[in-house]
Order: C-alpha cells, then structure tokens, then sequence
C-alpha cells in the first residue's frame, strides 16, 4: 500500500484538513456558527420555536430538525436555488442525516415541548459539506441549549454527548481521511461517518464506487474516521470553552 502518495494540499493519507470554527456570527440566532475545513464553509444556524410537530404534541418531548442548503456561488458552476418549497432530493438526504445525527445525542424529555432548528448554508463547496454541516451544528445547538439554560426554561442540559463527522475513503488504492472534492469525485470507496465522543457510531454511509471493499479496508476507513473525528471533536471543545 502506497502511503507516500502526495495529496494536492499536501495532507498524508491520515491528515485531515485544516479547522476553523467561529462561534457567535449571526445577531439573532441562539446559536451560530461558521464552520471551515479547508476550502468547505458552512454557516450553521440554530433558533428555538417554542411548538413541537404536530404529532408529537402533548408528549412533553422537544425536536431537533435541520434544513441544509447551498447558496448558489458555493460551486464551480451556479447552483439553482430551491423553489415553491422544492428541495433536491440530495439535500433532503443531507438535512435528514443532520437531523438524525443531532437527535441522537439529546434527550428530547429533557429539552420539553420545544423545537431547535438548524439551517446548514454551504457557502462553499470542496467536498465533505455533510460531514462539516453536523460538527458545525453540534456547536450551534449546544449554544441554543445554552441559551435555554440561561433563561431558565430548562432545568437541565438534555445534550448527552458530542457529535461530529468526516469523511474517509479509497483513493488511487489507499485510505484517506478527510476528503476534498477531487478526491471524493474519483473515490473507489467513499464514506460519512458520524461520531460521539464516547466512540460510539450514529451513523455509517459507505459506497464502493468503483468496486466493492473488503472488510480489512472498511476496518482501516473506520480507524481513519476514529482519528480524524476525535480531532474534531477536540476542535469543538475548544471553541466551546470546554473540557
């Protein structure tokens, strides 16, 4: 296995790229948050409706929800937007994995008949928007929760752990970590992985693109993701100021 093999940025196969998480971007929202790895921006909102879906009413349970978006300039080629309602069924996917991602580590009893939504805005693309979309919402929601908890219509912080994601791959015969667009576009296996702190999976999407994987490379892709979440993560603790 050719581990040598130079990256365009210069990464090694097991070097994700650069992080940059800013807290506190938008006036208005209780949590924001704009979140750049390497060349990939995303703006991740978090603002608090104090109603719940209309099935879960009465339940004394709260909701986590998410819409993801990219802004028409964040590709190569002009992006059209979304129009009367219609989302692409790829966004769909995307702020459904979001959503899942960010309801599995709060205890929606705890958080009461209220919804926190999240917007993820790609303000520009170079591969792993999903993946920076739910690190970037964690630190939003966590502000949001915060915020709930200042004002006292919380009791208690219904976040029981932290979450964040990459994306690993097989590119030209080895796995990488951390993949920008060139890569992710010519993957022979490209996965999302999705991660507490405490090392447990939310959620895993592997695909072989170009040929099927073995299970040896599916265990050296998940060590990648371990590796590269658990910097993440280190990331968001400290642009929260915690421990």
């Amino acid at each position: 296995m050719n581990k040598s093999l130079i990256r365009r940025d210069g990464r090694s196969f097991d070097e994700g790229r650069p992080v940059y998480i800013k807290r506190h971007v938008t006036k208005y929202a209780p949590g924001s948050v704009l979140i750049q790895t390497g060349d990939t921006t995303v703006l991740c909102t978090a603002m608090i409706d104090e109603t719940v879906p209309s099935f879960m009413r009465g339940e004394g349970k709260g909701w986590v929800t998410a819409e993801y978006s990219m802004l028409p300039s964040s590709t190569k080629t002009r992006k059209k937007r979304d129009r009367n309602g219609k989302v692409d069924s790829r966004s769909i996917e995307i702020q459904r994995l979001i959503g899942r991602s960010l309801r599995s580590v709060v205890d929606l009893d705890k958080l009461g008949e209220r919804t926190i939504k999240i917007d993820c805005d790609v303000i520009q693309a170079d591969g792993g928007t999903r993946t920076a979309s739910i690190t970037g919402s964690f630190v939003a929601l966590y502000d949001a929760v915060q915020f709930l908890l200042r004002k006292e219509l919380l009791s208690e912080n219904p976040i029981t752990s932290i979450v964040a994601s990459i994306s690993v791959g097989i590119y030209q015969e080895l796995p990488i970590l951390d993949l920008c667009y060139e890569e992710d576009s010519n993957a022979i296996v490209d996965m999302n992985v999705v991660m507490t702190d405490k090392g447990e999976f939310i959620e895993i999407q592997g695909t072989g693109e170009a040929r099927p994987f073995t299970n040896n490379e599916l265990l050296s892709l998940l060590s990648l993701a371990k590796k590269g979440i658990k910097e993440l993560i280190s990331r968001q603790k400290n642009a929260l100021g915690i421990k």
